[in-house]
């Protein structure tokens, strides 16, 4: 396998077999912060795209081993929406797949920026941006896909660090070099029976095949804000399972970024299909947690005691 990254020079991309015939590649550069893979904007006499390349480690996380056929999931998933009406307006166009090299080249969507704005202080997410996100969820929550591969790896890897590690008292990972006292706050938690029980049962229902397509990782960092209409990208963790999943997941990412709960409540008056409070629920309070105590953070303006407010709303989320 070629393994590239941000350095690597325009002749070793260019002998890819990936361009257009007289394409001559003038310049790389990394295209954003990836958590998963390696991203990067090539521009050539022709056009601009994005070429991205799974690796067999998380790219975030080199320590952490991640299935790199994961980027075959991300191919499958957008072809298949390809084939919708409504959620192709918000996916990018897969241009070319090369499986040996386990690459990826998708349109590029120009300077958009991801919504992970949303954590800064008084940020709002627009009712546009809200409206847009739940027709998706709407169109990708009713497709009937059998035959959809069960990324079962992937689902090992996100059962882990959702339903696992963040709950460990000694996982080696130091929550004070995120905040300190951190650390100690967490131990509330990790040494809570009670919770680590519903938590635990709660997994293997994650873990469970299910019949709705879900993107996995419903979050701001997977929202584009681009000129042409926000855009939804990186289903890698994409899997058929319950819907709960990704409603819970946007839920808890409207109560990180400090949210009216009226937003969330208007996204259930759009959201067309019937599902479970109390699952919903469930699944909010564990994404809650797992983002506050454990690796995958993100970037929250919340001081220690509005954190233990927000982990005190999961527990009671998750255990009633």
């Amino acid at each position: 396998m070629i393994d590239l990254n941000e350095h690597s020079s325009l002749e070793m991309l260019q002998a890819l077999p990936l361009w257009k015939e007289n394409e001559q590649l003038l310049s790389r550069e990394s295209a954003g912060e990836s958590n998963m893979n390696l991203v990067l904007r090539i521009n050539t006499n022709l056009r601009s795209v994005i070429l991205k390349q799974s690796k067999a480690y998380v790219r975030k996380f080199p320590q952490i081993p991640a299935p790199i056929e994961r980027i075959e999931i991300e191919h499958t998933y957008f072809q298949l929406l390809q084939g919708d009406e409504i959620l192709k307006q918000y996916s990018p166009r897969i241009l070319l797949y090369y499986p040996e090299e386990h690459i990826l080249l998708i349109e590029d969507l120009g300077n958009g920026i991801d919504f992970t704005f949303l954590y800064k202080p008084a940020s709002q997410l627009a009712y546009d941006d809200l409206e847009s996100l739940s027709k998706y969820l709407n169109a990708l929550h009713q497709l009937k896909l059998p035959n959809f591969p069960d990324n079962s790896a992937m689902k090992k890897l996100n059962h882990e660090h959702i339903f696992h590690f963040p709950f460990l008292e000694e996982n080696g990972f130091d929550l004070d070099s995120i905040q300190p006292g951190l650390q100690e706050l967490s131990l509330t938690y990790k040494t809570d029976h009670l919770l680590k029980n519903a938590i635990s049962k709660l997994s293997k229902r994650y873990l469970a095949d299910g019949d709705c397509l879900l993107q996995g990782d419903f979050y701001p960092g997977s929202w584009l804000k681009t000129t042409d209409g926000l855009k939804v990208i990186d289903p890698e963790f994409g899997f058929m399972g319950e819907r709960e999943f990704d409603l819970g997941v946007f839920a808890a990412h409207l109560d990180l970024a400090q949210q009216e709960e009226s937003v969330f409540k208007d996204f259930l008056q759009l959201y067309q299909h019937p599902f479970s409070m109390e699952l919903l629920n469930a699944y909010q309070g564990v994404e809650i947690m797992r983002r506050l105590i454990g690796i995958a953070q993100v970037p929250v303006s919340l001081d220690l005691t509005q954190k233990k407010s927000l982990l005190d709303k999961a527990r009671m989320l998750i255990l009633t």
